[in-house]
């Protein structure tokens, strides 16, 4: 069995059993991993409807289209002469008022998909719309730079193509306990032990055990390290707010782990978007707020940069539904204490050319975003990982 084949085949690989090799050299450690860079990245799953979510209350083209979802004049949380955030938005609002957020608009890549798999996979792989890759941008990160000490983990029980990589990829968990109690199993360690008798090389199935011994290693480090984590927010008691708890915990708790990962699921609103938006935004919001003030507490806070997207936006014109359909362009939400520029980046395009479909035209490539990550964030050659160069933006 080659190593790719397994990576991409076997039911383990969405979980327990993804975990690059120099993990084990964490057995033992103990303390916070300080001082150092992380990123947490929140995908808003379904296509999030933008133009409800940063609404450009003076533009009568937005009401025209929009005659029974358009968010009224006086419930809008005004940001500038142009722009404001849905009502639901005000802890994400006291965010941006403190510099904590930049607005990136207009976000998107050339010939658009409307498909959520295929959208996502773009985003997930940083590829070109024509392109079909096999690994997500932050697994060739954890690719490449897998000997230094950090890890990626997605707080879920299923690892994303984003997390994926060819010889490295990241873990996916969202209970430490659960997971290191999975490693225990009895049938794992015998696997693990006939491999330790056996000394049985790559081409017998050695990379199979070798990655098995490396996942009984890293579910014990994550296990003894995060249960010394705390958190100090109140949290929504649903399925997000869980995610955002446990990573706040992980974070808090010194795990030397640079890339997180997490999903709010629901934004396909095709119908009834005012009953569903709203709430979707009002969790996300409140969670958010209280994820970056347990960092704050924590002492993580510098030391974290938060990215929030979603695979694509919705068209400008409202359906028969009252929801939108799929489109392109979208906003992108970047928190942190250290940006270089908060506020509002870059203004909405101009509604009057939208493209053939009716949507947003996109401004900057989500690649963009990347590359200014992975180089002014992470400290990483961007080039080498996206596998193409792509301007850089000046938020960090």
């Amino acid at each position: 069995m080659k190593r790719r084949d397994f990576v991409k085949q076997t039911s383990l690989a969405s979980g327990l059993f993804f975990v690059p090799s120099f993990i084990q050299a964490f057995d033992g450690i103990v303390g916070a991993a300080k001082g150092y860079r992380r990123l947490v990245i929140i995908q808003l799953s379904g296509g999030n409807d933008g133009l409800n979510t940063i609404i450009p209350y003076r533009n009568d083209i937005y009401y025209r289209n929009r005659p029974k979802i358009a968010i009224q004049r006086n419930t809008q949380l005004r940001i500038d002469g142009e722009l404001a955030m849905h009502q639901n938005l005000t802890p994400l609002k006291r965010l941006y008022d403190n510099g904590y957020v930049c607005i990136l608009n207009n976000v998107g890549y050339p010939n658009p998909d409307r498909s959520h798999f295929r959208s996502m996979d773009i985003w997930q792989t940083a590829s070109h719309s024509h392109e079909y890759l096999s690994s997500g941008w932050l697994g060739r990160y954890l690719d490449r730079h897998g000997d230094e000490p950090y890890n990626g983990i997605e707080i879920s029980d299923k690892l994303s193509l984003a997390l994926t990589g060819d010889k490295s990829s990241g873990i996916a968990t969202n209970n430490a306990g659960r997971l290191y109690r999975t490693a225990q199993d009895p049938y794992l360690k015998l696997l693990i032990k006939h491999h330790r008798d056996e000394h049985l090389s790559e081409h017998n199935l050695g990379y199979l055990y070798k990655t098995l011994i490396q996942a009984e290693s890293s579910a014990e480090y994550i296990y003894e390290t995060t249960r010394k984590g705390r958190s100090y927010q109140r949290y929504t008691n649903d399925s997000f707010g869980k995610q955002l708890k446990t990573m706040a915990e992980f974070i808090n708790s010194g795990i030397q782990t640079k890339v997180f990962y997490t999903s709010h699921e629901g934004y396909d609103t095709h119908a009834g978007q005012l009953k569903t938006q709203p709430r979707l935004l009002n969790v996300f919001s409140k969670n958010l707020e209280a994820f970056v003030n347990d960092l704050q507490k924590g002492g993580s806070f510098d030391d974290t940069l938060i990215m929030v997207f979603s695979e694509f936006g919705r068209r400008v014109r409202q359906n028969a539904a009252n929801g939108t359909d799929h489109g392109a362009a979208n906003n992108v939400f970047i928190v942190g204490k250290n940006l270089k520029k908060n506020g509002i980046y870059n203004g909405l395009d101009d509604l009057r050319r939208l493209d053939a479909n009716g949507d947003i035209r996109y401004e900057i490539d989500f690649r963009s975003i990347y590359s200014t990550i992975l180089r002014n964030w992470l400290g990483v050659q961007d080039e080498l990982i996206l596998n193409d160069q792509f301007e850089y933006l000046d938020f960090i």
